[in-house]
């Protein structure tokens, strides 16, 4: 965006996000990220964050079989919208939340990552009972 000169806005974000799958696939940035963790330097545990697409998904259980774990991080709309308008960085509007969400469904099909996760952390309440719950499934995977 900043290439272009264009705002730093979630209309913005999402026009340059739609044209680069529009141009480059949908997978572009599954695929990229794909070649980074390969061309890692050493066989550690990768953290991707925000997996947007079920074509994204496929791409990479495709990729890491059974290595590939999944943990959808969920909180109500009411608590996602709160947090988005005051968070110090571009804050959003509910409409704001609501058309970049519904366009995330829709356009980039982003609800079937989150219903095939493997787990699912409530996200509803304060840092400090989010991080017990990643810990347990840290312990359960035996990722550390």
């Amino acid at each position: 965006m900043k290439r272009r000169g264009l705002e730093i806005n979630e209309k913005n974000e999402r026009l340059v996000r739609e044209e680069l799958r529009a141009q480059f696939g949908q997978l572009i940035y599954a695929q990229l990220v794909i070649e980074k963790i390969k061309s890692l330097p050493y066989e550690e545990n990768v953290l991707v964050e925000s997996l947007y697409s079920w074509p994204e998904y496929l791409e990479f259980k495709k990729e890491f079989a059974e290595n590939f774990i999944t943990i959808a991080t969920y909180a109500s709309p009411k608590v996602r919208y709160a947090r988005l308008g005051t968070r110090p960085v571009r804050p959003l509007t509910i409409e704001e939340c609501q058309s970049r969400e519904w366009a995330q469904i829709e356009n980039l099909s982003q609800a079937g990552p989150i219903a095939m996760a493997n787990y699912t952390v409530d996200n509803n309440s304060q840092m400090e009972k989010l991080w017990p719950q990643i810990d347990e499934i840290i312990k359960t995977e035996k990722l550390a």
